[in-house]
Parts: structure tokens; C-alpha cells; sequence
């Protein structure tokens, strides 16, 4: 048997393999607590739980339209109006299996093989994968901790060629929780239009903004421009609805329609039962967001607090979701020379699990979630300072 050329240049998620060696030592005895984890830490609302509950009861568990049943893709819809005043229809959306999925089918509708995606760096782990899975290249466009890992125009500019087609822009982000103003996004729209690059806005963690930033998004920029941006969404940070595999696209309706084209072949609709409790999440109450925000925000403090105090650390204050990205190459050594020997070190000395930063294409850092109970952020960081300041 023969795997694929196409598959074996791919990389396994390291997020996955962090956790999966986290899971080995938990079944050795050992007490691991992960600062790795991609999710809240709260509970899913239980208006979603009981919507999805009464759908099983009303026996609504059969197939669907590919795309979502219309009441959700008209939620969708109208969620962009609600937070943004952005003026879009049902046709504008499409239901899959995770954000995940979304960008995936974008990659696969957009690009042909050849196409040059640019990718600012850090990037969330399964951006370029996803894109050599398409017979595209990635592109990787190198940001700085002075910048909040933020990419210009300039640097965009001087990364693209003839052949790039699209621009990847995550934000905030995942992993530096780092976040585009809105000035700054529109700057850089204008740019790709001005060029005829395609953007796929990644906006997952867009409600988890911390003040004094404010929201930003493109979905705007596309009210005006559906040739030139598609939005991706999902429920996973906002509604802690993580395993319940909620992604959402806002794109021109012909884009959707080759997305449907894709998924139809593919996975087809999102669980039915799920789809009416997504219509529950972007319909009922949004408290939860609200108290998820305080939580984190006394969260983000108390860990950039810790790691700003390390010496020769430098650590951008996040502006958005629950990530911190120090660079943390000042304690890199003959033993532990990158940051997955380091995470290595960190979790096998101190059982802390952590994500090393070349798995984001930075490996002068290491991604810190804060998505813990405060006293267990506290005491892990004081564990990995010591590993970390260990003579």
C-alpha cells in the first residue's frame, strides 16, 4: 500500500501530540495539569443542552440540506447584523463540522495547485497544512514580538508574487491572543484588493476581546467586497461548545455553493441535533461571553504578570482569546535548544503541558493557555519559573 505524496508532506497537529503525551504520563500516575488546552473552561449554557435535548425528543435526527437547516444559516446571518451591523442573507452562509472544516473547505474551493498562500507568523498549527493538502504553498510571512506579532502591509507586500491568490489573517489570535485594530485590518483589505488577493478572516475568538481594544472584523469590508474576503466563525470559544463541532462561513453565495459542492462529497451536513441547538446559542442569551471575558481578563493578568517577571522575557500583552506567547529563547541551551525540547523538559520535571512555539512557526516561543482555574494558572507558572530558572 502507498500513502500519498499529498499526505505524507502534511505534519500531524503537535497540539494533538502535546496532549497525547500529557495523556501517557496521567496513565504513568503522574499529576499533569495542561496550560495547552485550545478550549474554555466553562460549561456549554444550558439553554443550548436543552435545545439540543428537545431535538432528540422531537426526533429530529435525520439528514438535513448540506449547507444547515435555514433557521441556522439565518442565524448566522443575523448574527453578523446584531454585533456588527453587517447586512447579510441565509444563501451568505454555510454550516460545517468545526472552524476546522470551514477554512479547509475554503482552501479547497480557492486554491489550485501552485497558489501561493500568505500566512503571517505565528499561525494557528493547521493553516499551512491545510493549504499543501490543496496543492498550494505557504507562504510564511514573519511578524515580531514588538509588533504583538501583528503583520503590515509592508511586510505583506515584500512576501507576495504573481502567484499568490490568498491572505490567511487570524484575530485575534491563536496562539498570541494578539489582535488587529480595526484600522489596521481595513489597511491591509484594501491592500489584498488592490493586489486581487482573497482573504479568509479567521474570526473564531472575535467576541473574546479585552478592553481597552475593541471589536474588529472584515465582515464589513465584505458587506462591500463579497468577491474579495470570506469570514469564518463557530460557536467552540464563545459558547464553550467545543465538542460540539459548530463551524460558520460568510462568504459571496457562489463561493458557498462550491463549499456545498465540497462538503456534499465530503462529510455533508453537521450533526442535526447540534444545528438546533446553534440556532438556541445565536438566538438565546449571550451572558455567558460576559463572564467569560472577566474571567479571562483577571486570567490574562495574573499570567502576564508571572511571565513579564522572568528574566529576559519578552511577552506581548494580548488583546483577545486566552493565549499568552512569550519568547523564551533566553533559556534555551546545549540540552534544550528549541521550544519542543523545552516543553519537554517543562512537562516532564514540572507536569505542565504546553505547546511549543515551532509548531506555530516561531520556535523562539511557547504558547501558555490561560483557560484554568486561576490558583492552577498561578501554581503552574511558579513551576515552570523554576524549571525555567533551574541552574
Amino acid at each position: 500500500m502507498k500513502i500519498s505524496e499529498r499526505l505524507m508532506r502534511a505534519k500531524p497537529s503537535a497540539t494533538l501530540a502535546v496532549n497525547a503525551k500529557a495523556q501517557e504520563l496521567r496513565a504513568q500516575g503522574r499529576e499533569i495539569v495542561s496550560l495547552a488546552v485550545g478550549e474554555p473552561d466553562f460549561q456549554t449554557p444550558e439553554h443550548v443542552c436543552e435545545a439540543l435535548k428537545k431535538a432528540v425528543d422531537e426526533g429530529f435526527t435525520r439528514y438535513t440540506p448540506v449547507p444547515g437547516i435555514p433557521e441556522l444559516r439565518k442565524a448566522v446571518a443575523g448574527y453578523y447584523e446584531r454585533f456588527y451591523g453587517v447586512k447579510a442573507e441565509a444563501d451568505n452562509t454555510i454550516i460545517s463540522n468545526g472552524g476546522k472544516h470551514s477554512l479547509y473547505n475554503l482552501f479547497m474551493a480557492l486554491i489550485d495547485p501552485g497558489d501561493e498562500v500568505l500566512i503571517p507568523a505565528p499561525y494557528w498549527v493547521s493553516y499551512p497544512p491545510m493549504v499543501e493538502l490543496a496543492e498550494g504553498k505557504a507562504v510564511i510571512v514573519p511578524t515580531t514580538a514588538e509588533s504583538g506579532f501583528l503583520a503590515s502591509v509592508e511586510d505583506l507586500e515584500a512576501a507576495c508574487t504573481p502567484k499568490t491568490k490568498v491572505l490567511v489573517l487570524n484575530t485575534p489570535s491563536n496562539p498570541t491572543g494578539g489582535h488587529y485594530p480595526q484600522a489596521h485590518l481595513d489597511e491591509i483589505a484594501q491592500w489584498a484588493k488592490s493586489r486581487g488577493i482573497f482573504i479568509i478572516s479567521d474570526e473564531v475568538y472575535d467576541r473574546l476581546v479585552y478592553e481597552p481594544a475593541d471589536y474588529s472584523t472584515l465582515s464589513g469590508f465584505w458587506e462591500k467586497n463579497q468577491d474579495n474576503v470570506a469570514i469564518v466563525g463557530a460557536l467552540s470559544k464563545s459558547f464553550c461548545m467545543t465538542g460540539w463541532r459548530v463551524g460558520t462561513t460568510l462568504a459571496h453565495p457562489d463561493l458557498v455553493k462550491a463549499m456545498v459542492k465540497i462538503q456534499g462529497q465530503s462529510t455533508s451536513n453537521v450533526n442535526s441535533m447540534t444545528q438546533k441547538a446553534a440556532v438556541a446559542a445565536y438566538e438565546g442569551p449571550w451572558d455567558l461571553i460576559d463572564t467569560m471575558k472577566e474571567s479571562f481578563l483577571r486570567r490574562r493578568d495574573i499570567a502576564y504578570d508571572i511571565i513579564s517577571s522572568w528574566p529576559g522575557v519578552v511577552c506581548p500583552k494580548p488583546d483577545g482569546a486566552f493565549y499568552l506567547f512569550p519568547v523564551l529563547d533566553k533559556f534555551f541551551d546545549e540540552e534544550t535548544p528549541d521550544s519542543a525540547s523545552m516543553c519537554t523538559k517543562i512537562l516532564e520535571e514540572a507536569g505542565i503541558a504546553l505547546v511549543p512555539g515551532s509548531a506555530f512557526g516561531d520556535d523562539r516561543c511557547i504558547r501558555f493557555s490561560y483557560a484554568v482555574d486561576d490558583e492552577v494558572l498561578k501554581s503552574s507558572l511558579e513551576k515552570v519559573g523554576n524549571v525555567l530558572m533551574k541552574k
